[in-house]
């Protein structure tokens, strides 16, 4: 059977691989000259699998209205709101109850934690090196408040079989030596042992050679333009390189996605929220981490990639404006400098920005569509590299109609047309 998978950020690139695993014939269309050159290129460089939620939590809307009026605040909206943003918003309003909260972190973790059974076994079964690290995400607090409120996420990593310790300043420490340095900055944290990290780019240029050796082709450089649909199923798609077509196709555009489908009557709920980081050089390997750190009051991961440092985070709704904004990446500076002074050298960094494809409830969008021969893995958030594995794989027992190792009727795009 002929696959033709749209887009090769690592969703795009784990569907095609685990596509090709069965067999298929695949080719993976992307406009960039190789893999993972938008969103999935200088992400965190976390693979979170304990600390998989969804934004839309209770709380959330009577937070996002004070961190208007904060300088270093995790959400940041444009005064000019659009229609789709507006229209997003509210549908992620929605879930912001308790009984959703409950329902989206359940599916999350579910993918989250076949994902990393995949990852693991696609790593022993290749060899592929990507500077990943098995030692867990520190998830710490600044005041009492925050550690009062994870008590309702350790249920929830509980009941989904999540390994997770809570750990006082002394514990948080022993697991990063380098926050002895601002200790008197914490209360307390959360330690998340099966997390890993890892560069993302360096995995997708890995993987992207094995899928070669395995067959699978790729056209890069190459538009797309439309699905061409006769009325029952996708014929081809219109390309820069011409008319294309396949048995089966997968989109996997990112936050490009709900474009592609939108002519087709699919209405994909996903908005491309805007996410920063930096890269720099590690100056100092004492004051440097030795993980990831997730600094829980700014929402800014700080990852150990061999011999750099990543910084992420912040959440800017600008529809899809790619620019870089100094205001934004000052709250990345201000994390990496207060809990880790000294670590790395800020005069080299490189700052990035990438579209997060997400969801109003945070679970991804995998899986069949109205449209017999067409399915959808998309709208991961800031969970695509944590997902990556396990979503690849789960797709590619949907395209093939194998039986699945975990439930998904819950993940696809009917879901948001029930009830």
């Amino acid at each position: 059977m002929k696959v033709m998978v749209l887009g090769g950020g690592v969703i795009g690139l784990t569907s095609a691989w685990y596509l090709s695993q069965k067999g298929h014939e695949v080719t993976v269309v992307d406009r960039q000259t190789e893999c993972a050159k938008e969103t999935s290129f200088a992400n965190a460089g976390q693979i979170s699998y304990g600390y998989s939620s969804p934004w839309a939590a209770p709380g959330i809307p009577f937070k996002a209205i004070k961190w208007l009026m904060q300088q270093h605040a995790p959400l940041k909206i444009q005064p000019k709101m659009s229609s789709n943003m507006v229209k997003w918003t509210r549908k992620m309003l929605t879930n912001c109850t308790e009984s959703r909260y409950n329902v989206n972190k359940a599916r999350m973790l579910r993918l989250a934690n076949y994902s990393q059974g995949c990852l693991t076994e696609l790593r022993k079964n290749t060899g592929i090196e990507y500077q990943g690290r098995q030692l867990g995400t520190l998830q710490i607090f600044r005041n009492t408040k925050q550690l009062q409120a994870i008590e309702k996420d350790m249920a929830l990593l509980k009941q989904s079989g999540t390994s997770f310790q809570l750990l006082d300043v002394g514990e948080c420490v022993k697991k990063e030596p380098a926050l002895a340095y601002s200790k008197d900055k914490l209360v307390g944290g959360l330690h998340l042992p099966d997390d890993e990290t890892g560069d993302c780019f360096i995995f997708c240029q890995q993987l992207t050679s094995l899928a070669k050796q395995a067959g699978v082709n790729f056209l890069f450089e190459t538009d797309i333009h439309s699905l061409n649909f006769n009325g029952s199923k996708i014929q081809s798609v219109s390309t820069s390189q011409g008319e294309l077509s396949a048995d089966k196709y997968v989109v996997a555009c990112g936050s490009y996605s709900s474009h592609l489908l939108a002519p087709l009557a699919i209405s994909l709920p996903t908005y491309p929220v805007k996410g920063y980081s930096l890269t720099l050089p590690i100056k100092s390997t004492e004051h440097a981490p030795i993980s990831t750190i997730m600094d829980e009051t700014y929402k800014v991961a700080v990852t150990r990639l061999e011999n750099r440092l990543r910084v992420a985070g912040t959440a800017e709704l600008t529809d899809f404006d790619l620019s870089i904004r100094e205001k934004r990446t000052s709250t990345l500076d201000l994390v990496v400098k207060d809990l880790f002074n000294g670590a790395g050298d800020l005069s080299q960094a490189e700052y990035w920005t990438g579209l997060r494809p997400m969801t109003p409830d945070g679970t991804p969008i995998i899986g069949s569509t109205p449209i017999k021969n067409l399915f959808t893995n998309t709208g991961h958030g800031t969970l695509g590299w944590t997902m990556a594995c396990g979503s690849g794989k789960l797709l590619a027992d949907l395209v093939t109609n194998t039986p699945t190792a975990i439930k998904h009727d819950d993940l696809c795009v009917q879901r948001y047309n029930q009830g």
